[in-house]
């Protein structure tokens, strides 16, 4: 996915603190099912608003996936392995 741009400190992050790869991430957005859900917690605020969904790898391995999408590029913030309650959110509202 060229459109998917990871900073290099993030993916740092993401590899370190979350051990997930970036075609982790890409495997999660090939394989989305669901709408992206606007994050509307007041400290993740964004222009534009950030968005995310919840996806699994090839692995059968769930993301929560947050990113930003802005001139035609995705701008991934984070990813990580869903909460409970993230995972009832988005089965709720997303899918």
């Amino acid at each position: 996915m060229q459109s998917l741009i990871i900073s290099p400190a993030i993916l740092e992050k993401l590899q370190s603190k979350h051990s997930v790869s970036r075609r982790e991430i890409e495997q999660c957005f090939e394989n989305r099912m669901g709408e992206y859900l606007e994050d509307e917690n007041e400290d993740h605020q964004t222009d534009p608003p950030s968005l995310w969904f919840i996806a699994p790898t090839n692995c059968d391995r769930s993301l929560k996936v947050v990113f930003v999408f802005q001139d035609g590029n995705i701008y991934v913030k984070t990813a990580y392995e869903p909460t409970r309650k993230s995972i009832e959110l988005y089965e709720k509202l997303g899918r």
